[in-house]
């Protein structure tokens, strides 16, 4: 294989016309350009060099090595320059993934402000529940994935996983406005066993949270309507059709909506970011420190929103 040590090498004895002047602008001895020299010959099958007593004469096979060796060196010097921006994450590509609560909340403002430092890089984003996103990042088509997990519905993650925490949310009570709770500030599980609850789908961690929370309380929910999609969940209570529990950050502002709090014991879900231990991109470690900031800000905004 051609080495393009040795194409520069060559180029510098085409230029001086000897191999002593060669070694001494590339700062090697004369024989250890003859050395690489006899080996690029080898390597091509071909005569480059006519030796003479004080001189070399180039052949037209040397002169051809360094016309195209030209491009060739000067493709691998953009090749480096390219490499060399990746690295230091000017360019590349952020790959993350994300569930919808967070995607709504979070990630705007984290990858905004990535694209405005970062303008170079590409960033793609796929939406779905931890479960459904985890096998893309396992096989490395994402570098990052935002998950979540609730206090009664605990969870672990495989070990070539690393988990961080980004922030914590409490799970809120959704009433229409109308109903007698919507005053208080609190309200105790064991007085809703009478009431029509709207859930996200059975087989939801937030459902089965829901059941397990209310069975704690010495009940099972009465529930009427369900909807992955915390907008609807919302417009549903806010419409007086039941009442919700739902995490802070999918808590959509409606009319008819009022939000408290459970007393005694407010339980809450956790957000945390997934990365696979072998992850190199120099990215990550910028968008782990964006989460990181928005999501203090995001914390305290909807802590404010909710009350103490």
């Amino acid at each position: 294989m051609i080495s393009p040590l040795h194409i520069q090498t060559v180029r510098e004895v085409v230029r001086t016309g000897s191999f002593a002047d060669a070694a001494r602008n590339l700062g090697y001895t004369a024989s250890a350009v003859s050395q690489q020299v006899a080996a690029l010959e080898r390597a091509c099958g071909l005569v480059l060099f006519e030796r003479r007593a004080r001189s070399v004469r180039p052949t037209s096979a040397a002169f051809l090595l360094v016309s195209k060796g030209n491009d060739v060196l000067s493709a691998l010097a953009t090749l480096e320059r390219e490499l060399r921006t990746v690295a230091s994450g000017e360019r590349g590509a952020l790959r993350l993934g994300s569930f919808p609560t967070a995607s709504s909340r979070i990630l705007p403002r984290v990858l905004a402000e990535l694209s405005r430092v970062r303008p170079g890089i590409e960033i793609k984003l796929s939406e779905g529940e931890p479960d459904e996103l985890l096998p893309e990042l396992l096989d490395g088509d994402l570098d990052l994935q935002l998950v979540y997990r609730y206090d009664l519905f605990p969870r672990g993650w495989p070990d070539q996983i690393v988990e961080t925490p980004v922030m914590d949310e409490n799970l809120v009570l959704c009433v229409p406005a109308g109903h007698p709770l919507a005053g208080r500030r609190t309200a105790r599980l064991r007085d809703l066993r009478s009431e029509t609850w709207i859930a996200s789908r059975p087989d939801s961690c937030g459902a089965q949270a829901l059941l397990r929370l209310c069975g704690t309380a010495g009940f099972t929910p009465n529930i009427a309507f369900r909807s992955n999609d915390y907008a609807v969940v919302c417009g549903l209570v806010g419409c007086g059709l039941g009442i919700a529990l739902v995490p802070a950050l999918g808590c959509v502002p409606h009319p008819g909506l009022r939000t408290l709090r459970l007393s005694r014991r407010t339980p809450r879900r956790h957000v945390t970011v997934l990365r696979r231990t072998s992850n190199t991109n120099p990215l990550v470690k910028d968008a782990m420190r964006g989460l990181m900031d928005v999501a203090r800000d995001v914390e305290a905004e909807i802590s404010g929103a909710t009350g103490p």
